[in-house]
């Protein structure tokens, strides 16, 4: 690849010297490969070479007048000046110093690069290299390496900008996750003096995996669904304000909400909505995003001699193909918090999370009952088995696609625009034999009946017209206007259209005109 940028500082020349000397001040230059680099969404290891993709590499040269400065250790300072969680530096330069051993995942040990926001580079032959690699933000990193000018006893200078993600992400909301501080409460007026409110982090990403911007609008609501008996008496609270539902906004795609058990025990249910339209649930929200964490109320037990686990609802409804679903399963006894398995295969497309949510849209075929083996561990590893059964029914049928509209009935008439001028017909030739088929289109469906109206005109009695808008008749040796203009209609159903024509003689067997 080619240098894809470069920049360059020159610094001024300094004083003193014979009068024969020549100033010989640095000049410094910083290239890149690859100014733009993708956002490294999934975290790919730096390298060098083509199947490095989120990896350029840099290189800084400075001269002495014309010719490369001298060599030495530590001459090049670079660091990331701005946009350090773009991308980090590194030197890849296999020296031990700049690495770390890490776990292979075999039981042995790997060494891996490590990252710098600053690093001290050789120069060789005037030159050095070193690297840049992309995170998972997007953003634009300024990169600045310097050298010491001896003669100037200065430092020369030059920065270059690399840009991560450009273009990526589309500030629409892509998805929305949300993370409780405490995931297990105490219902309010518990005896073992358990917390009975927490802190709720919710997250709105992109397509790029990038934070939503804010807008200045309400872009996230929450709301308590009441599918359990714990969730009676919780309530939701943000800003001073509280209830079963609220709207907060986010910033830098992170919202901050607060929920309070109630009396009983149980999962609570909340769900979270962002609108992908407009970044806005205050005006309504046509696109909705949403995603389910549960949050479990406990009325707390000793951890000696606690009560054993017993199942408060292991019976969810019925599920319907390509409908979203969601329960939340419940126990008692034992010591909160509860962890969910499944022991087979749940229904397609439904799954149990660790917090005994069943969520998901069913994708089953062909449509049936599926029974599944569930566990339920507590916070001292007592654990309690059943079966569960979830029945699918079928997609619920499409409905009809809405009749066609038809258009309007209208005349075709060529070059008659205006419906309130006369229409000149094709000419009828004098002293010839005249025959027209007038056309309709639109109107709803069957055949079109023909007439004059309000009857035959009293001046063209050689004129018929058929009810299938057929206009003929022998043409009478009359060049111009044959008679005045004439109303014609046509019908459709309960549709009639009028039309104003006029036939006009020109030349025939009867005559030029």
């Amino acid at each position: 690849m080619g240098l894809a940028a470069a920049a360059l500082l020159a610094g001024c020349g300094g004083g003193g010297g014979s009068p024969g000397d020549t100033p010989e001040s640095y000049s410094i230059t910083l290239v890149a490969e690859k100014t733009n680099l993708p956002l490294n969404t999934g975290h790919y290891p730096v390298g060098i070479g083509t199947q490095y993709p989120f990896t350029t590499t840099l290189y800084v040269n400075a001269k002495k007048g014309d010719a490369p400065i001298p060599g030495g250790t530590d001459i090049f300072a670079c660091n990331t000046a701005y946009g350090l969680s773009s991308g980090p530096l590194y030197y890849l330069d296999g020296n031990s110093e700049h690495e770390t051993d890490a776990p292979d995942g075999n039981g042995g040990t790997v060494k891996v690069p490590n990252a710098y926001r600053n690093i001290a580079l050789p120069s060789n032959a005037g030159g050095a290299s070193f690297h840049f690699h992309s995170s998972d933000q997007a953003g634009v990193a300024t990169i600045t390496c310097s050298v010491h000018d001896p003669r100037a006893n200065r430092e020369v200078s030059a920065s270059i900008n690399i840009t991560v993600g450009g273009g990526a992400g589309s500030g629409k909301a892509a998805s929305v996750v949300a993370i409780a501080t405490y995931p297990t409460l105490g219902v309010q007026g518990n005896v073992y003096n358990l917390r009975t409110s927490t802190a709720i982090n919710a997250y709105i990403w992109d397509d790029a995996n990038q934070p939503v911007p804010a807008n200045g609008h309400a872009n996230l609501q929450v709301s308590i669904r009441s599918v359990t008996p714990a969730a009676q008496g919780a309530r939701l609270m943000v800003d001073g304000k509280q209830g079963s539902v609220l709207q907060l906004q986010t910033t830098g795609g992170v919202g901050l909400f607060s929920l309070a058990s109630g009396p009983q025990e149980g999962p609570i249910l909340l769900e979270l909505v962002t609108d992908r339209l407009d970044n806005d649930v205050s005006n309504g929200i046509q696109d909705p995003i949403t995603s389910l964490v549960v949050v479990t109320a406990t009325e707390g037990a000793p951890a000696i001699n606690p009560d054993p686990i017993a199942f408060v609802d292991v019976t969810p409804p019925g599920a319907t193909n390509d409908v979203p679903y969601s329960y939340v399963l419940s126990v008692k006894g034992g010591v909160a918090p509860y962890t969910w398995q499944a022991l087979g295969r749940m229904p397609a497309g439904l799954t149990l999370n660790s917090s005994g949510l069943i969520s998901g849209t069913p994708s089953m075929d062909p449509p049936g009952t599926v029974s599944v083996a569930i566990r339920v561990t507590d916070s001292t590893g007592a654990s309690l088995t059943t079966n569960l059964s979830i029945a699918v029914a079928a997609a619920p049928a499409a409905p009809p696609a809405p009749a066609p509209v038809p258009a309007p009935l209208s005349i075709n008439l060529s070059g008659c625009s205006d419906v309130n001028v006369a229409c000149n017909l094709p000419g009828a030739p004098i002293g010839g034999f005249y025959q027209y088929v007038l056309t309709a289109s639109g109107g709803s469906a069957g055949a079109a009946a023909w007439a004059f109206d309000p009857a035959a005109p009293g001046d063209l009695p050689w004129l018929t017209l058929s009810a299938s808008g057929i206009l003929q008749g022998a043409v009478p040796a009359t060049c111009g206007p044959i008679g005045n203009p004439f109303f014609i209609k046509v019908t459709k159903g309960s549709e009639t259209v009028m039309r104003k024509v006029q036939i006009t003689g020109v030349s025939g067997p009867g005559g030029s005109c």
